[in-house]
């Protein structure tokens, strides 16, 4: 059997002090919660690393993986970051001040605006995305290639009601 970790401790302390309750669910979301803030902290390393914030790297990255001319609507945009109209506003003008991105009439339509990154934006998110993919390879170095399988797998089962 393998070690114990700190979640195994959790779960025994709450079924000794609350034997009433089926707390079997925490074996599974707990590590995930807790893998989430360690993947959290390596993210932020990575991304530091490559001059950006978490937030800019989730626009630049939505920018770039639209493929060349890396360009999408705000709304397109939001809808792939998940934040408010308002959010996603503040967030272009901020990346526009810092040059990674660019605000250009749309050329099929007149009223619309597209975002278009930038050399710079470009430079930065392939730096960080770089980081980030070899910091999280070693993360799951201890998984085999099939176990990393079966677990992407299971996550992605318990994520789709999430994503709709």
């Amino acid at each position: 059997m393998p070690a114990s970790d700190e979640v195994d401790r959790i779960v025994d302390a709450w079924a000794r002090e609350r034997p009433d309750l089926d707390v079997t669910p925490l074996q599974v979301l707990s590590r995930v919660d807790r893998l989430a803030r360690h993947l959290d902290r390596a993210r932020r390393t990575a991304f530091t690393a490559s001059g950006l914030e978490p937030w800019e790297f989730d626009v630049l990255a939505a920018l770039r993986r639209a493929g060349s001319p890396y360009q999408l609507s705000p709304k397109a945009l939001l809808q792939q970051t998940l934040v408010s109209s308002g959010t996603m506003t503040n967030r272009i003008d901020r990346l526009v001040e810092r040059q990674l991105v660019e605000r250009r009439t749309d050329p099929h339509d007149g009223r619309g605006v597209l975002v278009v990154m930038t050399a710079l934006g470009r430079e930065q998110v392939d730096a960080a995305i770089t980081v980030l993919v070899a910091d999280e390879a070693e993360m799951l170095a201890g998984l085999s290639r099939a176990d990393q399988e079966r677990l992407s797998a299971l996550l992605r089962k318990l994520s789709l009601d999430f994503d709709d």
